[in-house]
């Protein structure tokens, strides 16, 4: 399928239409004119059927009618997207909802839901003849995009702050991105990346600014419509930092309906960290207005983002939903951690663990009705964050080779015979 299922990109700020091959933000609006890709959906739903999706392969490359790529053309070999889901019944009891389902993003190939967006980007940048890709990141971004810069051959430059994970360092470094690390915020950092990108000429991944990158994100929607499908519950809930991912999972629920995989679309629940939520607090006011830039203080590295540049996609989507904004202390991330792990299985990051504590919270705040269900992604794997797992899961208990120190340890620690 070449670009022909691409109508034009429109400008969330203005409403403008952009011409199909549009690159960047909306030429009157700036940097708040970013662009969202629109389809002929009706050509889609031709071939975009569920019977056509069981003989295609599990990948996002699947949706191919609704992504803004040449089809004919062969995409990274990495095998991103169609990641389990987990029905939970004990982490729901542990909530207080009817019923949990989980995503776990963090068994994609760089372990995290970035890749989705990584995938289209490098894809993109083949297109356009990028000899460099760049992204500003606190982590996951960087490392998805070095992964899939290394797939196909691309090298990429990654701008990080010095607050970064050590574990996703070594994933850059690893892949042979050029590690740039930045003592400064991530906005600072952001701002570099926006400017060396104009001044080298390097395809830029920062998805801000970048249309085609919700795109990769919105597959999770898409993908959750399809496996859901009449089960789809009441809520979906999920991490909040740009704004970027919530609004495209959102995109692909809408799609996912529009395609009739779904009857029903589900309420959204935007999560944050306490210690670093603009939107929240831009949500409570009403209107539309620009969120105030605060602090960006928290366990959470990956939605540590003090200035959201795709924060009007994401309250639009949450208020079209019908849903909620809420915060969360690291305090609640931490136990969501252990919860995670201990009653579904799924060993997710700080910030992937924040939409879980999000779900307990809104659950004790009425906003989330106890009969109700809820389905989260999981955009992270624990690994990614080792330091903090450790606070959250404590330390081992250090013994001596003797059988005297192994019942003394069964003794303390109220191990089960």
């Amino acid at each position: 399928m070449s670009l022909e299922h691409i109508v034009g990109l429109r400008c969330v700020r203005c409403g403008v239409v952009q011409p199909r091959g549009a690159e960047g933000t909306c030429p009157a609006c700036g940097l708040a004119g970013i662009l969202d890709v629109e389809y002929d959906y009706a050509l889609a739903a031709r071939t975009l059927t569920r019977e056509a999706l069981a003989q295609r392969p599990r990948t996002l490359w699947r949706y191919a009618e609704v992504l803004p790529v040449d089809a004919s053309k062969a995409p990274p070999h990495l095998a991103v997207g169609c990641t389990p889901l987990y029905d939970t019944p004990r982490l729901a009891r542990a909530l207080g909802v009817e019923r949990m389902f989980v995503k776990d993003d963090g068994r994609n190939p760089t372990g995290s839901f970035k890749d989705r967006a990584s995938a289209l980007g490098v894809v993109k940048a083949r297109e356009a003849g990028a000899s460099v890709v760049a992204c500003a990141s606190t982590g996951n971004a960087a490392s998805s995009l070095a992964g899939f810069g290394a797939a196909v051959g691309l090298p990429a430059v990654i701008f990080v702050p010095q607050r970064a994970p050590e574990a996703k360092i070594a994933q850059l470094l690893i892949f042979g991105a050029r590690v740039l690390r930045v003592a400064a915020t991530y906005d600072e950092v952001w701002q570099l990346c926006q400017d060396a990108c104009a001044r080298h000429g390097w395809y830029n991944r920062n998805c801000a600014v970048n249309p085609y990158l919700v795109e990769g994100k919105k597959t999770v929607g898409l993908e959750l419509g399809e496996e859901l499908g009449d089960r789809m519950p009441e809520w979906l809930a999920m991490s909040v930092g740009d704004g970027c991912t919530i609004a495209g999972a959102w995109k692909g629920l809408k799609e996912a309906h529009r395609l009739g995989w779904i009857s029903r679309l589900p309420k959204l629940l935007g999560v944050q960290a306490r210690g670093s939520s603009p939107l929240v607090e831009a949500w409570k006011r009403p209107g539309e207005a620009e969120p105030v830039e605060g602090p960006s203080e928290t366990i959470a590295d990956s939605i540590a983002v003090g200035t959201p540049r795709n924060w009007r996609k994401a309250l639009r989507a949450v208020r079209e939903s019908g849903g909620a904004f809420i915060a969360v202390d690291d305090s609640e991330i931490l136990e969501a951690m252990r919860t995670t792990a201990r009653q579904a299985a799924v060993f997710a990051e700080p910030a992937a663990a924040a939409a879980v504590a999000g779900v307990s919270a809104a659950v004790k705040a009425f906003v989330i009705g106890r009969s109700e269900g809820v389905v989260t992604v999981v955009t992270g794997n624990g690994l990614k964050d080792t330091k903090t797992a450790l606070v959250a899961a404590g330390a081992p208990l250090d013994i001596a080779a003797t059988d005297a120190a192994v019942d003394d340890a069964v003794a303390k620690l109220g191990v089960l015979r």
